[in-house]
């Protein structure tokens, strides 16, 4: 294991081109069941009856339910105090321009984190790092009402992002462990759903939190939040990590497993308990031990602490991956949607709050339920509905599917941009009906939410062997993108004027939304391009055993 071979004609197989149905029913590899009996299970499942993909459903469903329990609980806390800023600046002294210096901090650390905190969990468990996260996010949000001067602030703010980094980059690859190619579309989407429902969600309690008792019990609640989390992650949450085989890409319909023939040959002789796995022959019996329930409390499992130390190469692969085109764009695209988000949480208060429409402070907070409805709307339409479009792409593609079959999603957002923005910027400007307003929000979280869940996407099916580095860097570049729009955002609007501001937002919104059509192009060419050091980068890192 570890040794990628390279097909009989020569050709290096290319990462993220996956032969995904077998629509002669002629290939050797491991299908789904049921009404999806021609879907190839990618990547492989192993013959242990504890590897992630062989999990029953019920098993899969916990520990889906624990990733979305982390994410809404560090979510919530990172985005609570936006409809409270004004009480903490009366109360503590702090202007406006320091709080939101610190939450501009707060993110960028939410990116730069992940380069400490996703080595670690891939190299000693994802298990541990989930529960530091959430138990140091608790403390923080605890002492955060007691800052009383802008360098505590900023203090409080770094290390919530710095402790709260594997929301940004962790829980993907969670996903990707126990689901295979044709699921994980659907998960990655109710990931997205809780990353920025959280975000949306936060702000309405608040409203009301603070206004029944005080704006320091807004963080309280949310401290408390985390230690229910907290709780149930310790007794339900397992670990995922798996070693498994490599699973490089295909160039030629005789690897269609995407697996050495050596790794795939074995893994045919195995019983799964998942129903979505078909088995060829029994399992041995007594062959592995099941792990008990004690076992999976462990705040380490054996296998993780033994493997070689690779660190170093964890944290260096991800600076290293700025350099491949794809993952680059899957970084520049989530950044270039979240910039919307931040528009629209920068500039809610000024135009819900101000002349004509005048809405007090909870009523700006319940107007965010409207960005919840659109998040909902983008998690479907790119989840379920997304995994059946590219499904359909990949049986009319001779059953080979293709990492950028999944960016024609991005049709929709060509016009939900620029209308959302138009909407939202030049409609309070023209000081149209409030129901305008609330109707702009849900369409730019709509769009929102279609960026986040495409661009992790196709970073992850284009490079799965390696989507633990390089998600890393897809959130290094759109935190940093989002901490210089969140600089910028005020006085750009302030200057311009919010028609022409917006106007402009618009049809840069359309222009930076139309480069999927390049990539829709060329992406393919550009992964081949990359296949012989993504390949050399995969190699060294199976030999120690550490892939996943």
């Amino acid at each position: 294991m570890g040794k990628l071979t390279v097909p009989d004609n020569g050709a290096m197989p290319i990462p993220g081109t996956i032969h995904l149905v077998d629509l002669e029913g002629t290939m050797t590899a491991k299908h789904a069941k049921g009404a999806r009996r021609d879907i190839v299970l990618v990547p492989a499942p192993s013959s242990d009856p504890d590897d992630p993909l062989n999990w029953s459903p019920a098993r899969k469903a916990l520990s889906t339910a624990c990733m979305c329990v982390y994410t809404l609980m560090v979510g919530i806390a990172s985005a609570a105090i936006y409809s409270v800023l004004v009480p903490i600046s009366d109360s503590t002294g702090l202007t406006l321009a320091d709080l939101n210096a610190g939450t501009g901090y707060m993110f960028l650390a939410f990116g730069w984190g992940c380069l400490f905190w996703q080595p670690l969990a891939l190299q000693y468990g994802k298990r541990p790092v989930y529960l530091i996260s959430i138990l140091a996010t608790l403390g923080i949000q605890v002492w955060a009402p007691y800052t009383t001067s802008n360098g505590q602030w900023i203090a409080n703010k770094v290390l919530q992002g710095f402790f709260g980094a594997p929301i940004e980059s962790l829980c993907e690859i969670s996903v990707t462990d126990i689901y295979f190619q044709h699921e994980r579309g659907a998960y990655i989407a109710l990931y997205a759903l809780l990353l920025a429902g959280s975000n949306f969600v936060a702000p309405v309690f608040a409203g009301f939190i603070a206004d029944g008792q005080g704006w320091k019990w807004v963080l309280y609640w949310c401290a408390i939040f985390c230690a229910i989390g907290f709780v149930f992650l310790f007794f339900f949450m397992e670990e995922t990590n798996f070693n498994r085989a490599p699973i490089v890409g295909l160039a030629s319909e005789t690897q269609a497993s995407s697996l050495p023939a050596s790794v795939a040959g074995d893994d045919e002789k195995r019983t799964p308990a998942s129903p979505d796995v078909e088995a060829v022959e029994p399992l041995p019996e007594n062959t592995v031990r099941p792990k008990t329930y004690f076992d999976k409390l462990k705040l380490w499992q054996e296998a993780d602490i033994r493997k070689p130390n690779q660190l170093g190469g964890f944290v260096t692969r991800p600076l290293k991956f700025l350099t491949f085109p794809v993952i680059a764009y899957a970084g520049f695209s989530y950044g270039s949607n979240l910039c919307w988000f931040n528009v629209l949480n920068g500039t809610a208060s000024l135009i819900l709050g101000g002349e004509p429409y005048n809405f007090p402070a909870w009523a700006v907070g319940l107007s965010y339920l409207s960005p919840l409805v659109g998040v909902a709307i983008g998690s479907i339409y790119t989840g379920w509905i997304g995994d059946r479009i590219v499904l359909n792409m990949a049986r009319r593609n001779n059953g080979v599917l293709e990492a950028e079959h999944r960016l024609w999603l991005f049709l929709p957002s060509l016009l939900l941009i620029p209308f959302g923005l138009i909407l939202w910027g030049v409609g309070a400007a023209h000081a149209i009906q409030w129901f305008g307003e609330i109707f702009a929000m849900g369409i730019i979280a709509l769009t929102n939410t279609i960026g986040l869940q495409l661009s992790v996407s196709y970073c992850i099916d284009s490079y799965k062997d390696l989507s633990g580095e390089a998600m890393v860097t897809v959130i290094l570049i759109r935190n940093t993108m989002s901490f210089a729009v969140g600089y910028g955002l005020t006085p750009w609007v302030t200057d311009m004027g919010l028609q022409s501001a917006f106007i402009l937002a618009a049809f840069v919104g359309m222009a930076q939304c139309a480069t999927f059509l390049i990539l829709v192009k060329y992406g393919k060419e550009l992964r081949r391009k990359s296949a012989p050091r993504y390949a050399k980068y995969v190699e060294k890192v199976a030999s120690s055993g550490m892939l996943h």
